[in-house]
């Protein structure tokens, strides 16, 4: 076996690392969509309402908004994959603590179970900034030009983790499951629909640890210089940089755009289509997969043929198509089919289908051409740095969206944050005109990532 400490080198094993580190990253990620179908019916249990659930979802994302920078920063210095191994062992930490929640709460009473939630969703979110050290190590055994389709790779990661863990955070949360669980596992563990996806989630982010200290090596890259970690200068810093700051921005807004589909799409599914969490869980399914074929296949076949602007203004625009007719689906279905069922699916299901389909194109697009240009922004001794800080900056969309979006979905009416997000995309395609990053010539399309 590979000593694990040893270096990339470029000219042999860049393929094997880089198949390494998105194996990671799926089964993290894999964790993280097992415990997305409960969330909000876990706060419902708590007899708390969907404002509590938003505020949960952005406290998630007010650490990472933190601690991204600083866990970029610091994988510039220290080194990749000693940051990688920290993140994923707070992590198991984290989702184990989620999953006691109810049992605090039947003890200590109904604050001090959602506090544990909170306090493991802080936790849970400080350690997921490690994506921004993900992102830098494909961008440091990956050369420029084929830069774009391994960062499409880390997104298909993320849709695979998406395919796969909701549906088999629903499977644990089943009935069946539960009951099963109970008569095996001794009395002192809870097995409840809420606490065994998260503890799932943590078995699987272990699993992840694990697979860091055993395969993972250290690429062979210039470290940056050692500084005084900080959050605020790193923002400071990329918004005075002309080629950064109009990226930084576009991460931004896009977060607090699609913090809407994110924060309502389950409450969304349940009050209109009357959908439980085993439904809800198989539409991210269906999401999950389309993300794998995007990011995984499509995007870096594009990305051959297509500049990354091009690419991110194309996507943007299907965005905003996508988050404006979400909401509508049943009377888009109805309109467009009558009482036609396609492939036994009625007219609302289908432009539901149509939606999402829409919304998982236009997002791969312009998730991976924007990393893409972040990526070629940056030099190299600090693109952990540079993604730490565009990772951070998505963090604090998705902090401040989910009060705002959830708030409008629960008091004002329930199309106006998807509505909401659609105007905000506009925002990006201007964005995305000022942009002036010298990117690398496209490829020969028959190239591959060796």
């Amino acid at each position: 076996m590979q000593d694990p400490r040893a270096v990339v080198r470029p000219t042999s094993g860049r393929r094997r690392a880089l198949f390494a580190v998105l194996a990671i990253v799926f089964i993290d990620l894999l964790g993280f969509g097992v415990v997305i179908p409960i969330l909000p019916f876990y706060v419902r249990d708590f007899g708390a309402s969907d404002v509590v659930y938003g505020l949960l979802a952005a406290s998630y994302s007010l650490m990472q908004f933190v601690f991204a920078p600083l866990l970029g920063q610091l994988s510039d210095s220290r080194g990749r994959r000693p940051i990688l191994m920290i993140s994923l062992a707070g992590n198991a930490v984290a989702w184990t603590v989620f999953g006691l929640g109810g049992e605090v709460g039947a003890v200590a009473g109904t604050t001090a179970g959602l506090a544990t939630l909170f306090l493991a969703r802080m936790l849970a979110g400080a350690m997921g900034g490690n994506i921004a050290t993900a992102q830098a190590y494909i961008a440091d055994v990956t050369p420029a030009d084929r830069r774009a389709g391994a960062l499409g790779l880390v997104g298909a990661a993320f849709g695979l983790g998406f395919v796969f863990g909701p549906a088999l955070g629903s499977v644990l949360a089943s009935d069946a499951v539960v009951a099963g669980a109970a008569a095996t596992f001794p009395d002192f563990l809870p097995t409840t629909r809420f606490s065994l996806p998260s503890f799932g989630a943590a078995l699987l982010s272990l699993l992840a640890f694990v697979a860091t200290a055993a395969f993972l090596p250290e690429p062979d890259r210039h470290a940056g210089p050692a500084r005084r970690p900080r959050v605020i200068g790193e923002f400071v810093d990329a918004f005075r940089d002309a080629t950064l700051r109009p990226l930084v921005a576009a991460f931004l807004v896009a977060s607090v755009a699609f913090s809407g589909i994110q924060i309502a799409f389950i409450p969304y599914v349940a009050d209109v289509y009357g959908y439980d969490a085993s439904q809800a869980g198989l539409l991210l399914t269906y999401v999950g997969a389309l993300a794998v074929f995007n990011q995984g296949v499509l995007v870096g076949r594009l990305a051959r043929r297509v500049p990354a602007r091009r690419l991110a203004t194309a996507g943007a625009l299907l965005l905003v198509v996508a988050l404006g007719a979400f909401p509508f689906s049943p009377e888009i279905g109805r309109a467009l089919l009558g009482e036609v069922r396609l492939f036994g699916f009625g007219p609302r299901v289908v432009a539901l289908l149509g939606a999402l389909t829409l919304l998982s194109l236009g997002n791969s697009l312009l998730t991976v051409a924007l990393t893409t240009l972040v990526s070629l922004a940056a030099s190299a001794d600090r693109q952990g740095s540079a993604f730490g800080v565009t990772q951070g900056a998505g963090s604090l969309g998705r902090t401040v969206g989910p009060p705002i979006m959830t708030a409008l979905y629960a008091v004002v009416v329930y199309w106006s944050p998807f509505v909401l997000g659609a105007l905000l995309t506009v925002g990006i395609v201007a964005l995305l005109a000022t942009v002036t990053v010298a990117e690398a010539p496209v490829g020969d399309p028959a190239e591959s990532i060796d």
